[in-house]
């Protein structure tokens, strides 16, 4: 079994208007020095297989087919193997 962390970005060339809401709230609470804040998505999710390669596959797919929007977002993931449960 795989465990998958999958991280999803808005890409650089698109407005945050979240990003640019939270960064005017650290603004004001006084962190002058942090600049450029994008808001994404987190996701886990456990992958029932014990070929790395297959769990790659699913993972990728599971991003390109639903979680991530491909004209404005790009994502990466990390597999770790697991015990399962």
């Amino acid at each position: 079994m795989y465990h998958a962390r999958i991280v999803v970005t808005l890409r650089k060339s698109i407005l945050d208007p979240q990003g640019k809401a939270v960064e005017h709230g650290v603004h004001s609470l006084g962190f002058k020095d942090v600049e450029r804040v994008r808001i994404g998505k987190y996701i886990e999710l456990d992958l029932r297989t014990e070929d790395r390669g297959e769990a790659e596959r699913s993972a990728r797919e599971i991003c390109q087919k639903l979680l991530a929007n491909p004209v404005m977002e790009d994502f990466t993931f990390t597999l770790e193997e697991s015990k399962g449960m």
